[in-house]
């Protein structure tokens, strides 16, 4: 089948050749066409007078027959032509045959099938011209069997570099996961300080940045779990020791069973209990199990009330500058609880003047239904260093490292602080602090007027 179709093909082209030639014969453009009929259809070319003489050749084919004609054959050729109506046609395959009509006896190694067309042409002079055309028809089995050859090696040579490359890749990929994986194995026991190979491809090196970030984070959470022991059990020591100290003391020393010795027994167990409670209020607030009770409460005489249990610490002098009621919608205990807790915060570190500040400021809007109130509570204590903002709501976070101890509450304050407002809706909080001028901490919370609470 494909023989047939590529035989047609040739016989098409030689046809077409062979009418191009005779249109073109008493053309200037003869030779050009002659050369490009030659080139693109790789046909072998020869016009020759009535008695065998050659006016024009051209040889392209490595085996062309045509050429090796004499001028008696070719005469012959032109005497077969005309005898058959100034056309002829020869297909010949060497292997089958030898003795062409016109071509007498010609070898041919390669055993290739010969196609030769010939046409004689009147030039306007009146001269005949014998047109000789002879192209090779190629066996097409033959080139698909060399074809499928070459195939089977390209095809072996492609899995093969394929394979090598794949294991170059495989080695790529796998060799850092498994540094990873080695490292991941380091971490998992407990040592923070392993470092993970960001080299490779891009998503291996994204993997490797996240989980030394989770190392360092971890690290810092081991550390601030060492602080929380070491500080809990420093102020569950201390009262203890107050106590039992004082204790022995009226135990053994009849004249010190006193008022005032059995008041610091009571407020040193006081502290204690404040500790534990606030341990478990750390601990139930961010476990969910202390429900949200929201109302519209007023925060300014919420406040003020809280101020009263203040008024015993005659040694300090606490301010409260505002101007109107304010009303928002929160948990009216736990919003005393903050409050109360950055107090406590403030007078532990508080400065040379005993002095603590609170401020009420209202943030208007556009909208009065987006105003907001902003409570501030200052100290002019040392002040906190920049890079240490962000750690002190953390629990039990000390700033001071030889632990002070809190003159009021029990150091937990400020995580209770953030755990309560990350429960109210619409809350911020912060803190503004330079060493040597003291520290703001502030809490803002959406307002609520008179026309919503109608």
């Amino acid at each position: 089948m494909l023989n047939t179709f590529y035989r047609s093909i040739k016989i098409h082209d030689i046809e077409n050749s062979l009418k191009d030639i005779g249109d073109n014969i008493d053309s200037d453009k003869l030779s050009s066409v002659l050369k490009k009929v030659a080139n693109d259809k790789q046909i072998c070319i020869t016009l020759c007078t009535q008695d065998g003489s050659v006016i024009y050749a051209i040889d392209v084919l490595p085996n062309c027959i045509i050429h090796e004609l004499s001028s008696y054959r070719l005469a012959k050729a032109y005497e077969l032509t005309v005898q058959n109506g100034g056309t002829f046609v020869e297909r010949t395959m060497f292997n089958e045959r030898k003795s062409q009509f016109f071509l007498g006896e010609v070898d041919n190694p390669n055993q290739i099938e010969s196609v030769i067309y010939t046409k004689i042409a009147t030039t306007k002079s009146g001269e005949n011209i014998l047109i000789l055309l002879n192209t090779s028809i190629s066996p097409v089995v033959s080139t698909v069997q060399t074809l499928k050859v070459q195939l089977f090696w390209i095809t072996v040579i492609m899995i093969v570099l394929a394979v090598i490359m794949a294991l170059l890749l495989a080695k790529n990929l796998s060799s850092p996961i498994v540094k990873i994986n080695k490292s991941a194995k380091v971490l998992a026991q407990g040592k923070y300080d392993v470092d993970f190979d960001a080299s490779g491809y891009r998503e291996i090196a994204e993997l490797a940045n996240t989980l030394n970030y989770a190392a360092k984070e971890l690290s810092k959470v081991e550390s601030l779990q060492r602080e929380l022991i070491a500080n809990i059990s420093h102020d569950l020591r201390t009262p203890l020791t107050m106590i039992t100290g004082y204790a022995e003391v009226m135990r053994d020393i009849p004249n010190e069973n006193t008022p005032e010795n059995v008041q610091i027994i009571i407020d040193e167990a006081k502290r204690l209990t404040t500790l534990v409670n606030d341990v478990l209020d750390i601990s139930k607030l961010q476990s969910g199990s202390i429900p949200f009770n929201g109302e519209v409460l007023n925060l300014t005489e919420n406040i003020r009330e809280i101020l009263t249990r203040y008024t015993k610490l005659t040694e300090y002098q606490i301010i409260f500058d505002a101007n109107e009621d304010i009303y928002v919608y929160g948990d009216a205990l736990k919003l005393s609880q903050v409050v109360y807790n950055l107090i406590n915060n403030a007078l532990t570190y508080i400065g040379e003047d005993k002095t603590v500040t609170i401020k009420q400021i209202l943030i208007p809007a556009e909208d009065r239904k987006q105003s907001r109130v902003r409570i501030e509570v200052i100290d002019t204590g040392e002040g906190i260093e920049q890079s240490k903002l962000s750690d002190i709501w953390n629990r039990y976070y000390k700033v001071d490292k030889n632990h002070k101890r809190a003159a009021v509450g029990t150091g937990l304050g400020l995580n209770i602080v953030k755990t309560i407002l990350d429960m109210h809706q619409g809350a911020t909080y912060g803190v503004k602090s330079q060493i040597g001028q003291g520290s703001t901490f502030w809490f803002e919370l959406n307002v609520y007027h008179n026309e919503q609470l109608s």
